[in-house]
């Protein structure tokens, strides 16, 4: 098998998410409009902004994927080929489906994209996927819960042509694949057509009919409550031996999560696979960024086996807040920037940037846009000035640590 570098994939759940996945390094994103996705919370694109979106990951030589993965009901399937075709025409290279029905009809009305199998399809064997490489697929995603074995076997048996494409980071669903149907059953939102309410992380009692009102906690061998958890995937670590079993593609999840998460998740994993690829030893800063965003704890989801469960609670470690992007900096550091979070004259900071290592730095000489001196700056959106530690691009982000993690 011929080793190929990895295409990079991150999620972009709105234009700013975007521009920072394309700027922290990925090599392609994917993203909805607002129809036909399976996050329908995420924020998601317009019509308008869509093709805006298109051209400005283009500009930065970067592919757009866009998902049509619902699972589309028959008073929703009138609206697709319309869709389809306007995907085509704002120059989107590949969508993702994961109804037969939406595949067919993508090859009909959007001949230009690739068409790539969505992981909610669960792909686990090279005989599905060297199926739908027969119906026209140029990709599959594959089932979440294949160890790299499997991978390896399925990418052996398989024409070389197909490229096959794999999460690598973030949230794991409980359900096979996410094909679940707890939270339609719950509150009425359909998972499998974008609005699912994660039921998955709720806890749980137990009520006896004869003592309405008592409740007794749900216990897993003695662990906790939460018996549904899952852990949120990381396999930074790993990046070689994802490589070495032939994956195209190294998805990232997360069209949900913040524009912070895609930056720093994204230029974490740039900088960990080029280092990989180059033969170079990985430089650790970048292993430590993907602690410093909101997440759950770890695991190497199902690659080496079982992931196990954190059953204790449901929160989220957010051990890092973001304080201000800088808008514009010169040669010498002076820089514009925005306030997103309070500063404190005075208190550690730390700066990272598209292709910037992180570096900490004390809060002074701060001012407002007409030079006047700040000590303490409260208001979210305001323009300020500062000098940095060094010259940075524009989008590069100013971060405190600052414990936000839920305690109950």
């Amino acid at each position: 098998m011929e080793r190929k570098k990895p295409e990079l994939l991150a999620p972009a759940g709105d234009m700013e998410r975007l521009r920072m996945a394309v700027l922290y390094g990925a090599d392609a994103v994917y993203l909805a409009g607002e129809s036909f996705g399976m996050r329908s919370f995420a924020g998601n694109f317009s019509r308008e902004e869509l093709p805006q979106a298109v051209r400005f990951a283009h500009d930065h030589g970067v592919r757009v994927h866009v998902t049509v993965n619902t699972m589309p009901r028959n008073a929703e399937v009138d609206a697709l080929p319309e869709w389809l075709e306007f995907l085509d025409g704002a120059g989107v290279d590949a969508l993702i489906a994961a109804d037969l029905g939406t595949f067919t009809l993508a090859g009909k009305y959007a001949p230009r994209c690739e068409r790539h199998i969505s992981t909610q399809v669960s792909i686990a064997n090279y005989a599905a996927a060297r199926a739908w490489y027969e119906l026209g697929a140029k990709r599959v995603i594959l089932a979440r819960e294949l160890t790299l074995e499997e991978i390896r076997e399925i990418r052996a048996k398989t024409p070389p042509e197909l490229e096959i494409e794999a999460f690598v980071h973030g949230a794991m669903c409980v359900s096979y694949s996410g094909r679940c149907l707890l939270s339609n059953y719950m509150t009425g939102r359909d998972s499998n057509r974008g609005a699912c309410a994660q039921p998955c992380r709720y806890q749980y009692y137990l009520m006896e009919e004869k003592r309405p009102g008592e409740y007794f906690p749900v216990f897993e061998d003695e662990k906790g409550t939460y018996i549904m958890n899952s852990r949120d995937m990381c396999m930074i670590d790993h990046v070689d031996d994802l490589i070495n079993v032939g994956l195209s593609s190294l998805k990232i999840e997360g069209r949900a999560k913040s524009a912070y998460y895609a930056a720093i998740v994204t230029g974490a994993y740039r900088h960990v696979i080029d280092d990989v690829w180059a033969g170079r030893p990985v430089d650790t800063v970048w292993r430590d960024e993907v602690e410093k965003v909101s997440h759950r704890w770890y695991s190497t989801g199902f690659y080496y086996g079982q992931p196990g469960q954190y059953t204790a609670n449901a929160r989220y470690i957010r051990e890092w807040q973001v304080v201000a992007l800088v808008t514009e900096c010169g040669s010498d550091g002076n820089a514009v920037l925005t306030l997103r979070n309070k500063i404190t004259a005075g208190e550690p900071l730390e700066l990272v940037g598209p292709d910037c290592k992180p570096e900490c730095f004390t809060a002074e000489g701060m001012t407002d846009m007409d030079g006047l001196s700040l000590t303490e700056l409260k208001n979210p959106q305001m323009m300020f000035r500062m000098k940095l530690p060094r010259a940075v691009p524009a989008w590069s982000i100013l971060r405190a640590a600052r414990d936000l993690s839920a305690k109950s």
